[in-house]
């Protein structure tokens, strides 16, 4: 497949005009315009058309034994934000995201934070930044063995499930060599429409800093960023290979579908799950468009499935009485089920600031020339317009360091895990947790305080090339645009997701992320900042571009100061929400169980970002994206022919 897709540039330009007039079209014949078209019941109804929710309706659906319907908030859009990969942050538009903010981040001086949840068919795939990352193994076998030894939750268990959600395109071989890119295609599959590929185009500038990483001790170099092993790597994005547009849920498991027994409606809001006594039948939903607001149910004959996202799926579950009982009562919602863990646990990548700056960067050309050469940007447009190819074909940057806290912090690892296993967890949560949710904090601790001694799993991130992130600063060249973000993969505070009890069903979700609610992760950011003033500032290989450091300032050295920057510099997230439906034990706090079946009731289960128990050390597409191939296995049990070799 690899071989057809790269003998293919010759028809190039055909391909393009074809796919996006296709993309236009965009299977109008599922997309029920009108809550009154629908049918009255389908065996399975899916809330969210996400990254999670089409992955499943599609393959519920393909071998037409189901009837199939996706609940969509959002509506389809096809526009350059979304569908070119250059600046792969333009999707990360207000038009295309809940209009959601964090309540004040007491310990970020009061600060608020945005909440990121996608609002359009494809959900957060649609927006994210196109990185095709997956976690270490250790990241995957930490959610098994909640469960025990016998759980398929793990690396192995996960591995054959990445292979069927991606299909992987190697690198050209001249942008592999000068770049020194390597990659593993036994890691990866070749039956997906939704795809991971790489730009035809490498800043030479990027290699120079990655090569800096040699000289740091203790720092590997995977093969392949797909091995699940911490390092630096290269990573492929989400891209269509051949019209290097984003390749994402919706163009994977909608566009090109085309079943009588798979359907969409658009710009519906779920307001609750049905139950008949605590069976899951069904959903209502409010049709915002077209449906003038029409107040509708619709059945579901074999079972309801949340994919609505780590904000949204623990607030529907909470407005349809599954949740802890004392927020429901007060909320004056009637109780269903009593389930302490739903819209607790919640995660996200929060983000340290540190800056430097490279006087002497001699080697040309560098991201920002894109937008400060006149000539190199002439170029760069003209080989766009030509053939798709260049810079233009990089969607936020495809290396990055994903490193443990014994490679950045040496001297201090050992002292902040014996810390963190000897905390009481009932310290670091709100005074009135429920005892499972302080139980399942304390074993999630327990886990992370061991990881913290290992090279298995990633606590630091940088990222050296993504031009055109948000609020991105740790690097700039000869006083240029700062690029790369500093990234806290494996946060020890928790937060969560609520309705608002003052008004359940017209208010938002109250989202609290409790930043540095652990004092602990104030000793690992400190960490990462000190690894990263090494890296730009003490180490040989950096000398040359005569660094000097701009944030927090070569003055602010001790402990004390630099915990002292953070309050009114972190931020408490990436996009990169879960956690608050967790599958773990429900004598743990979780929501969800192996099979992802809600406790406490039956017919009802939720598949998203939010059943990860604890967040991964990447950006959580690829493993939404497994996630959802996985659950498809346990289908397979009751009814659905499922298989991994198509």
């Amino acid at each position: 497949m690899a071989q057809l897709l790269h003998n293919s540039r010759s028809t190039l330009a055909k391909l393009l005009v074809l796919a996006l007039s296709f993309s236009n079209l965009a299977h109008s014949g599922g997309i029920v315009q009108d809550a009154n078209g629908l049918a009255d019941s389908y065996d399975y109804v899916i809330v969210g058309g996400g990254t999670a929710g089409l992955t499943l309706g599609d393959r519920l659906s393909e071998d037409g034994k189901n009837s199939v319907l996706v609940v969509e908030y959002g509506d389809l859009v096809n526009v350059s934000a979304i569908t070119e990969v250059q600046g792969g942050f333009q999707g990360m538009n207000p038009e295309f995201m809940f209009s959601l903010t964090s309540v004040p981040q007491t310990n970020l001086r009061n600060r608020r934070a945005g909440v990121f949840a996608g609002k359009v068919l494809g959900g957060t795939s649609a927006i994210n930044a196109m990185m095709a990352i997956r976690g270490t193994a250790e990241d995957y076998d930490r959610w098994g063995r909640f469960f025990g030894a016998n759980s398929t939750w793990s690396w192995e268990g996960m591995l054959p499930y990445f292979k069927k959600a991606i299909s992987f395109i190697p690198p050209g071989r001249e942008v592999a060599l000068a770049s020194n890119i390597t990659y593993d295609q036994r890691l990866w599959g070749n039956t997906s429409r939704v795809f991971a590929s790489w730009p035809s185009y490498q800043y030479p500038s990027t290699k120079a800093i990655v090569d800096a990483f040699r000289a740091v001790p203790g720092v590997e170099f995977p093969r392949d960023g797909g091995e699940g092993r911490t390092g630096v790597y290269w990573y492929p994005q989400f891209s269509h290979p051949q019209t290097v547009t984003r390749s994402f849920s919706r163009t994977g498991h909608w566009d090109e579908v085309d079943r009588e027994n798979y359907e969409v409606i658009l710009n519906s809001k779920v307001t609750r799950v049905l139950f008949d006594g605590t069976r899951a039948v069904g959903v209502a939903f409010v049709q915002s468009e077209g449906g003038a607001g029409l107040a509708t149910t619709v059945n579901a004959r074999k079972e309801v499935i949340l994919s609505a996202g780590a904000i949204h799926s623990p607030h529907i579950l909470q407005l349809s009485g599954v949740g802890p009982r004392r927020l429901l009562e007060s909320a004056k919602i009637p109780v269903v089920a009593h389930v302490p863990g739903v819209g607790q646990n919640f995660q996200d990548h929060p983000t340290p600031s540190a800056s430097f700056d490279l006087r002497n960067f001699p080697i040309r050309p560098v991201r920002q020339d894109f937008t400060s050469n006149a000539s190199f940007r002439a170029w760069a447009d003209d080989l766009w317009a030509a053939s798709r190819q260049g810079p233009r074909s990089i969607a936020t940057g495809n290396v990055a360091a994903w490193l443990s806290l014994p490679v950045i912090s040496p001297a201090r690892h050992a002292e902040i895990a014996d810390a963190l296993a000897a905390q009481d967890p009932a310290a670091c949560l709100p005074a009135d947790a429920d005892a499972t949710v302080v139980k399942g904090y304390g074993a999630q601790m327990a886990s992370y305080a061991a990881a913290m001694r290992r090279n298995d799993t990633a606590f630091y991130n940088l990222v050296v090339n993504s031009g055109g992130a948000p609020g991105s600063s740790v690097v700039s060249l000869d006083g240029g645009s700062a690029e790369g973000w500093l990234v806290a993969l494996h946060q020890l505070s928790r937060g969560s997701v609520d309705v608002d009890p003052a008004d359940a069903w017209g208010r938002p979700p109250v989202v609290d992320y409790r930043a540095l609610s652990n004092p602990l992760d104030r000793d690992v950011m400190v960490e990462m900042i000190r690894f990263t003033r090494r890296f730009f500032v003490d180490n040989p290989a950096m000398a040359r571009y005569e660094p000097v450091e701009l944030q927090p300032g070569a003055a602010v050295v001790s402990f004390e100061a630099l915990s002292a920057t953070l309050p009114g510099t972190v931020s408490p997230t990436m996009g990169h929400p879960v956690g608050t439906c967790a599958m773990m034990p429900l004598e743990l706090g979780g929501v969800v169980d192996e099979e992802l079946r809600v406790y406490g009731v039956q017919g009802l289960r939720v598949v998203d970002g939010s059943v990860m128990p604890t967040i991964v050390g990447a950006n959580p597409s690829q493993t939404i994206y497994g996630i959802a191939e996985k659950v498809c296995l346990i289908f397979e049990s009751v009814g659905y022919n499922y298989r991994l070799d198509r």
